[in-house]
C-alpha cells in the first residue's frame, strides 16, 4: 500500500487482492496480513459513498479512511480470536458479520475473492450450533456465487433444518451433486431436493427410485422436474395404492399418453372425478380422451363372449376334491381369473354362470352382494371380487358395499336370489336395486 500525491492518504490496489489466496496451515490458523486485506477489501469496496476509484482524497475522505483503518484492526484482532478461540459466541458473532459482509457485496466477487471468504466461514462454522449453520444455510442458499466449499458441506449436513434451503434453492449445486445426496441421505433430504425450481431426469430417477409418498407427491407437484420412461413407470406403479399420487400425475402433462390411460383405467372413480374437476384447460382434453378409451375398453370387454369351457373343468374338479371353498374364489379374484371367478361363484350360490357373469359385469354392485351373501362369502371375498372387475369401486362406494354386505343376512339374501331365479328376472331387478 502507498500514499498518493494529494495529501499521504492511503492508496487501494485491488489488482494486487484479487491473487490473493487464503491459506489455512494444519493449524487451523491464518495470519493477520490474509485477514486484513480480505476486511480491507470488503469495508472499503463496499463503500458506496466514496466511489468505486482506486483511492480517496481530501480532508473528508481522510477521515473516513482513518476511521476505517481502526475499525480494520479490531475486527482482525476478533477475528483471529475467534477462529483460535473456544467460545462459541465468539465464533458466531464473527461468523454473522463476516456472512453479511460477504452478502453485501456478492454480485461484485470474483471467484478468487469468492474464496478468501470460503476459507474463513470453513473455519468459523466448525464446532457451532445446527440453528447458527441453519442460518447460514438460509442466507447463501439464494446466492448465484456463493462459497462453494461452505454450500457442499451445509448440503451434506445430516440436520435437514441445516441442509434443506441449499438443497431446495442453492444454484450451485450440480445435478451431480444432488445424485450423491440424493442416493445416501433420509427421506427430508429426498423432499428438499424435490421442491427445486429444476431437476434432469438422471436426478429424479434417483428420487423415484429412494422416496417415499411424501417425497414422490411432493415431486410429481413440481413443474420443474423432467421424468425419464422409467420414472413415470414407476410412479405409474406406485399411484395405484395412492390416490394422492395418481391425481398429481393425472394432471402433468408430460405423462406418455399410453400411461396415461392405463393411470386413468387403474384409478378410483373419485380420483378420476378430481382429475376431471381440477385439471387445467390444457389437461381436460387429454384426460376426457384417456377416460372415453378406458370406458371404450371396458364395453369392448363386458360386450365379448367369454369361453367358460376351461374355468368349468376346472372348478367341477375341485368341487369332486372338496376344494372349492371361500379361500379358491378370494385367490382366483386376486389372480384376476375371472371366469374361475364366475363359474366358481355360481357353483356356490346355485345360479346359472351366465347371470354371474351379468352380475360381475354390471357398473352396480348390489345384484353381486346378493349372489356373494348367498354363496356365505365373507367380506374379505367380496371385496377382492369387487377390486377385481374391469370397473374399479371408489373408496367410497368400497365402504358402502361393505356397509350394505353386513348388514344383509344370509337367509334373506338366499330368499332374494330364488325370487330372481324363479322370476326368470334378475338382470332387471338387479338394475333396478
Amino acid at each position: 500500500m502507498r500514499t498518493n500525491d494529494k495529501g499521504g492518504w492511503p492508496i487501494v490496489k485491488p489488482k494486487a487482492i484479487v491473487g490473493l489466496q487464503l491459506k489455512i496451515s494444519n493449524q487451523q490458523t491464518f495470519n493477520s496480513l490474509d485477514v486484513g486485506i480480505l476486511f480491507m477489501f470488503v469495508c472499503v469496496h463496499s463503500n458506496r459513498e466514496t466511489g468505486p476509484g482506486p483511492y480517496f482524497a481530501g480532508a473528508r475522505e481522510a477521515r473516513e479512511v482513518g476511521s476505517r483503518m481502526t475499525a480494520f484492526s479490531a475486527i482482525i484482532d476478533e477475528l483471529e480470536t475467534a477462529v483460535q478461540s473456544r467460545s462459541d459466541g465468539r465464533r458466531v458473532e464473527i461468523l454473522r458479520q463476516v456472512t453479511d459482509l460477504f452478502l453485501g457485496g456478492a454480485p461484485q466477487f470474483n471467484d478468487g475473492q469468492v474464496e478468501l471468504f470460503d476459507g474463513v466461514l470453513a473455519q468459523l462454522t466448525q464446532r457451532v450450533e445446527s440453528n447458527v449453520l441453519a442460518e447460514l444455510s438460509a442466507k447463501l442458499s439464494p446466492v448465484a456465487n456463493a462459497p462453494n466449499g461452505v454450500i457442499q458441506s451445509l448440503a451434506r449436513h445430516d440436520a435437514i433444518v441445516v441442509a434443506g434451503p441449499v438443497l431446495s434453492n442453492s444454484p450451485r449445486l450440480t445435478d451431480g451433486d444432488l445424485i450423491e445426496i440424493a442416493s445416501t441421505k433420509g427421506q427430508g433430504h429426498l423432499g428438499a431436493i424435490s421442491g427445486r425450481s429444476r431437476l434432469a431426469e438422471a436426478v429424479t430417477d434417483v428420487l423415484v427410485e429412494r422416496g417415499d409418498g411424501e417425497v414422490l407427491n411432493k415431486l410429481t407437484r413440481n413443474e420443474g422436474a423432467a421424468f425419464s420412461a422409467d420414472g413415470f413407470s414407476t410412479l405409474a406403479k406406485r399411484a395405484e395404492d395412492d390416490g394422492r399420487l395418481a391425481e398429481n400425475l393425472g394432471m402433468r402433462l408430460d405423462v406418455p399418453p399410453q400411461l396415461l390411460q392405463e393411470l386413468i383405467a387403474k384409478a378410483a372413480e373419485d380420483v378420476q372425478r378430481r382429475l376431471l374437476d381440477n385439471a387445467p384447460p390444457a389437461s381436460q382434453f387429454i384426460i376426457r380422451d384417456a377416460l372415453a378409451h378406458v370406458a371404450s375398453k371396458v364395453m369392448r370387454q363386458a360386450a365379448a363372449p367369454r369361453d367358460f369351457s376351461r374355468a368349468e373343468a376346472v372348478i367341477e374338479k375341485m368341487q369332486a376334491g372338496r376344494k372349492l371353498t371361500e379361500t379358491a374364489i378370494q385367490d382366483f379374484a386376486n389372480a384376476g381369473r375371472h371366469e374361475e371367478v364366475i363359474v366358481g361363484l355360481a357353483r356356490l350360490c346355485g345360479a346359472p354362470t351366465d347371470l354371474v357373469a351379468q352380475l360381475m359385469q354390471n357398473a352396480r354392485h348390489d345384484g353381486l352382494l346378493v349372489a356373494c351373501k348367498a354363496a356365505e362369502l365373507h367380506w374379505a371375498a367380496f371385496s377382492c371380487i369387487l377390486k377385481s372387475r374391469a370397473v374399479q369401486p371408489s373408496a367410497q362406494e368400497l365402504e358402502q358395499a361393505r356397509v350394505d354386505f353386513l348388514k344383509l343376512s344370509v337367509a334373506t339374501a338366499r330368499r332374494m336370489f330364488r325370487f330372481w331365479l324363479v322370476r326368470g328376472t334378475a338382470k332387471t331387478e338387479v338394475g333396478a336395486a
